[in-house]
């Protein structure tokens, strides 16, 4: 025979609690705003120069007297011509090598006369 199986009233148990965690991302946008300002600046120097020149003049002054013989050692005596010791190439400026004795005689002149050696009226120039 078949029995039928005995059946007791069920058994509760207190509720299991299970927890389920979902995420999501908001993103909220935050805005600090900058601003930069470029401040150039330019100097301008004003150079203020004085330059000077200067020159230099040089004056000179002349003065050309025909003197008397013997006036002056060299003008109108003994000078360049034959004299004591030798010159170029001998005695005086025209020895031997150049052409003759002296100058033409004592002194620059041919003797007395016209010449750096012979009179004259005196001053010829002044300044």
């Amino acid at each position: 025979m078949y029995c039928r199986p005995n059946v007791m009233p069920a058994v509760v148990h207190p509720t299991k609690c299970c927890v389920n965690h979902t995420f999501s991302t908001t993103v909220v946008p935050h805005i600090h705003p900058t601003h930069t300002t470029n401040v150039h600046h330019n100097m301008i120097q004003h150079k203020h120069f004085f330059p000077q020149t200067q020159s230099n003049v040089n004056e000179v002054s002349n003065q050309q007297f025909v003197c008397p013989p013997g006036a002056a050692p060299g003008f109108g005596g003994p000078g360049f011509g034959p004299g004591p010791g030798p010159g170029f190439g001998g005695p005086g400026f025209g020895g031997p090598g150049f052409g003759g004795p002296g100058f033409g005689g004592p002194g620059f002149g041919p003797g007395p006369g016209p010449g750096f050696g012979g009179p004259g009226p005196g001053p010829m120039w002044g300044r």
